[in-house]
């Protein structure tokens, strides 16, 4: 396996001491990328308190930015906006904001790889229709030969940010085919890790920060090698800078992606309540991190990050909210709990790829056409 310079660790070794967590976010010590100090305190975590309020500034859009981006858009085309819809709580916000606040008209458009659960796909059904707006169900097998091969590699490539490539690739087709110009999601101010304005241009996936480095690396060469070796994906996006391009060369679309969180500051639990009163939304069952909506394939990909980094995505994302005063350090470590996740529950998912819990025992990389 592919360790980039740190030893593996199950998820519960990493939760439970093996790693030092920070003591005011919730990274775990990761060199070369998170290391502590005699403080406690990770790197990122010094720099931000350095930073001081230069940092806030920079990461901080005000709704009167959303508006003259919403003025420029609303009314030129059958659709407002693409508002990408998971069935989760921050983009049924988005969706829901977007309609009754802001008065456009959005084409809800929802993505299924082959692992979203179908209570999910229920619980858009049941929002779309409250909201009473057009919906596109998107359901596709095709990322699953990329998938395997992920977990086969050893490469210590997470698959999330993967599938965010492919999603937004996928995004910006449709709202080419729509000639839809904007492209709203539910994307947290936890995940603008640099400036929020930066984030527009980015799509919220930023893997230039220092928390991502090693998970950026293992990426591009893994990208690298499954251009040579799978010739299905011969023309995917590498990342996120090749996406915004063939958006703009392929598919001629210019369209500005945004989430109404980075601009409003509406309190977590107050938009989960309207959210819940005015158009049928609940929590799913079962997720990862805890009360969020994501697919069964996100279980694989949190674990298999946990085992190879010590922190995955979403450990990144709150870790940021913490800095802001968006969130509490306790109530991240909670949402955070993957004691959970195992070998046997990821075996419905490993079996639904090809593979089985013998392609999660540690070991050397692997070549692809292995």
């Amino acid at each position: 396996m592919a360790t980039t310079g740190n030893s593996p660790v199950s998820p519960r070794h990493a939760t439970s001491g093996s790693r030092r967590i920070c003591r005011a976010c919730v990274l775990s010590e990761s060199p070369p990328d998170i290391w502590l100090g005699e403080s406690g305190l990770c790197n990122i975590c010094v720099e931000w308190e350095q930073a001081g309020a230069q940092a806030v500034e920079g990461r901080t859009l005000l709704e009167t930015d959303l508006t003259r981006i919403i003025v420029k858009h609303r009314g030129k085309q059958k659709y407002d906006c693409l508002v990408m819809c998971s069935g989760g709580k921050d983009s049924t916000a988005a969706l829901y904001q977007i309609v009754r606040r802001y008065r456009m008209n959005p084409l809800a458009f929802t993505f299924n790889h082959g692992f979203v659960p179908d209570e999910h796909v229920e619980i858009v059904r049941n929002v779309v229709r409250a909201l009473g707006v057009d919906w596109l169900y998107f359901d596709t097998s095709s990322m699953h030969e990329m998938f395997r091969a992920i977990v086969r590699s050893r490469s210590g490539t997470i698959i999330c940010p993967i599938c965010s490539l492919w999603y937004m690739n996928t995004t910006y087709e449709i709202a080419a085919r729509y000639r839809i110009p904007l492209i709203v999601s539910g994307w947290t101010k936890g995940q603008t890790t640099g400036s929020s304005r930066s984030a527009m241009t980015t799509c919220a996936c930023n893997q230039t920060s220092q928390e991502h480095q090693s998970m950026a690396a293992a990426t591009k060469a893994f990208m690298r090698d499954v251009k040579k070796s799978l010739p299905a994906y011969r023309d995917f996006p590498s990342d996120m800078e090749a996406v915004l391009r063939i958006a703009r060369k392929r598919h001629k679309t210019k369209a500005v992606a945004l989430s109404p969180h980075w601009f409003l500051p509406i309190d977590t639990a107050e938009f989960i309540e309207t959210i819940k009163d005015e158009v049928n939304w609940s929590y799913p069952e079962f997720s990862y991190p805890r009360k969020t909506t994501n697919c069964d394939l996100n279980f694989l990909s949190s674990w298999l990050a946990l085992r190879d980094y010590g922190f995955s995505h979403y450990h990144i994302e709150l870790s940021n909210l913490i800095r802001r005063d968006l969130m509490t350090r306790d109530e991240a470590l909670q949402m955070l709990d993957a004691s959970f996740i195992d070998e046997a529950f990821m075996e419905p998912t490993l079996k639904k790829l090809g593979l089985g819990v013998e392609d999660l025992a540690p070991g050397p990389p692997r070549s692809l056409k292995g």
